[in-house]
């Protein structure tokens, strides 16, 4: 754990615009997920003024965290052809103690590819930089899996060759790649690019999986396609209902986890975790949700949705988005993972910052 700065709850202004980040009171031997007011609870009313952040991936990175996040577009600003502000950006925010988190930048629309807006990062630091790959937004099944680097985290250059990913020999997909993470073997000297992609009526919301060298660039033309007989994982327990999206992947020992989304937004959407023995072949650990939406009259009772996992110095922390508005307003939380040997357990949030 990074050292801890302030306590209680902290207001933070970026562009003008105050955003409270609380640290409310948990309920005791209660998930976190269920609490009213959860310990970690990340808001950005800049583009709607109102809260409204999701999709987000965490790092450790220049001594502090960094958490990367889809933000809306300003009202009436969907137009084509705009980029600032006009369509679907990432928000950037840095915490010291995974807590506290402050708004401090945005990555926007830049290429032709991207100028209907960009959502749904998955951040990786990768020989001393930060890597961004997130998706193009608006194109319906011809949304493709985008790339930036960054030297400190904040400032962005676009790879001049995104979009960088979609699938093209996957007869079971309709050839749309969304929500990218991306699995770093050293060792092996290769990523993983896990996806969510649709079936080719654009109905049922199912995980792929690409692979490239590392001393490729990662840009387009790097990656192949790994997943070609079928998806890795798609949904088929009643709660995932018509989709699986939002892989989130870390490895233990020699096993892979993968913190998945169940079923669309707000349906409820909830988390499941499945594990792989080789990073491409997946089973489910339960055929429960590991992290459901709140009960009636809690934060995120419309919605446990799209984990980004954190594992850092031996600890692992699940951050996720909630809301009790059926998605008119998005915040986002954490919750620390146990292990009891190979397990994952919903952690003590009450232990967040000790």
């Amino acid at each position: 754990m990074l050292p801890a700065k302030g306590c209680g709850m902290r207001i933070a202004v970026y562009a003008g615009v105050a955003t409270v980040l609380a640290a409310g009171a948990l309920v005791p031997g209660k998930v976190n997920a269920q609490a009213e007011k959860p310990r970690v609870a990340f808001q950005d009313s800049s583009r709607l003024g109102r809260p409204f952040a999701k999709d987000p991936s965490v790092i450790a990175f220049g001594g502090r965290y960094l958490m990367y996040y889809s933000l809306p577009p300003r009202p009436g600003g969907e137009q084509k052809g705009k980029f600032e502000g006009s369509g679907w950006g990432i928000g950037i925010a840095e915490s010291r103690d995974l807590i506290h988190w402050t708004a401090i930048g945005t990555l926007q629309p830049e290429q032709p590819v991207e100028q209907d807006g960009i959502v749904a990062p998955g951040a990786r630091v990768i020989a001393g930089r930060v890597h961004l790959f997130y998706q193009s937004y608006g194109h319906g099944p011809k949304d493709a899996i985008c790339h930036a680097e960054s030297s400190d985290g904040i400032h962005f250059t676009h790879d001049p060759s995104n979009p960088i990913y979609r699938p093209t020999n996957m007869p079971w997909s309709v050839g749309r790649a969304i929500d990218a993470d991306v699995f770093v073997d050293e060792a092996k000297g290769t990523a993983f690019l896990y996806f969510a992609t649709r079936d080719p009526k654009m109905e049922r919301q199912m995980i792929g999986v690409a692979e490239a060298d590392l001393k490729s660039g990662l840009g387009a033309g790097t990656w192949h396609d790994v997943s070609t007989d079928g998806p890795i994982l798609r949904p088929e327990l009643p709660w995932e209902q018509l989709c699986i999206e939002a892989p989130s992947v870390m490895k233990r020992g020699n096993t892979f986890y993968m913190f998945y989304a169940g079923a669309y937004n707000n349906v409820p959407q909830q988390i499941g975790v499945a594990r792989s023995a080789d990073g491409v072949h997946w089973t489910r650990w339960s055929d429960k949700p590991f992290l459901p939406n709140g009960a009636p009259g809690s934060w995120n009772s419309s919605e446990s949705g799209h984990p980004g996992i954190l594992n850092v110095g031996g600890k692992t922390y699940l951050f996720f988005q909630g809301n009790n508005t059926k998605g008119h307003t998005y915040t986002i939380s954490m919750l620390p993972i146990a292990w009891k040997g190979d397990i994952p357990v919903p952690g003590d949030a009450a232990s967040i910052g000790r």
